[in-house]
């Protein structure tokens, strides 16, 4: 099947076009359209993770179908999307996303932290978990997060995605991707960046347990984002 996608703003420009064609499988989705998009046009892979679709001019899901003859566009964030390697989103992740965000030729490892919503918490059963997020501020922390890291491993690239809404066990809720051009400095990298975001980033997270209590509070129980990297 073959179909035609409109571009628009940072997307027009990388791609120096307006509209791309894409050849796709019958009863393709959304989400397999975004993939065959990013592999056949690498210069808008990194872009992708941030950006909507929208099908016959109203916004699509990823499991939505694409038939032939519907009215494909691909739409950036209005503002604050530039820079795909940060983002708060309320749609699954995918580590693949990450590492392409920060493979490049200098690289030997790419560490990827992958956080899940695990069933027991302190012998609670957790039934459901769900985050909210000041999305503009996260961001804005996330990047902090990249820099602190450059600062101490110069040559290291970092991607940070974060979902929010409702989860399910097993789900992913974070994912970090770190390249670096050996393995211990990513091993490292890695993990500061995972305490730092649950140290900095202002994301919430509701658990619900089994006996039907709740808890609500920042990922860390006790939130000082005013520490340093070092407290």
């Amino acid at each position: 099947m073959h179909v035609n996608v409109l571009l628009f703003a940072a997307l027009a420009e990388r791609a120096n076009r307006r509209e791309i064609p894409v050849q796709l499988p019958e009863a393709a989705t959304v989400g397999a359209l975004l993939q065959a998009i990013g592999d056949a046009y690498p210069a808008l892979a990194p872009l992708l993770p941030s950006c909507f679709v929208s099908v016959n001019q109203e916004y699509a899901q990823p499991d939505r179908v694409i038939n032939a003859g519907d009215e494909i566009a691909i739409l950036p964030p209005v503002s604050g999307g530039e820079d795909a390697r940060f983002c708060i989103t309320d749609q699954p992740l995918r580590a693949d996303d990450l590492i392409k965000l920060v493979s490049n030729p200098r690289a030997g490892a790419v560490l990827t932290f992958v956080g899940t919503v695990r069933e027991f918490t302190q012998g609670q059963r957790t039934v459901s978990l769900s985050y909210e997020a000041y999305i503009p501020m996260a961001i804005d922390k996330m990047k902090q997060i990249a820099a602190e890291i450059r600062e101490r491993w110069p040559e290291a690239e970092v991607a940070i995605h974060h979902r929010i809404g409702d989860l399910a066990i097993e789900e992913i809720a974070v994912i970090i991707a770190v390249a670096t051009p050996h393995r211990n400095e990513s091993f490292e990298a890695g993990r500061y960046a995972i305490e730092r975001l649950k140290q900095i980033v202002p994301i919430w997270k509701k658990e619900r347990w089994e006996d039907g209590s709740e808890w609500k509070g920042h990922q860390l129980g006790p939130w000082n984002p005013l520490a340093t990297p070092d407290q």
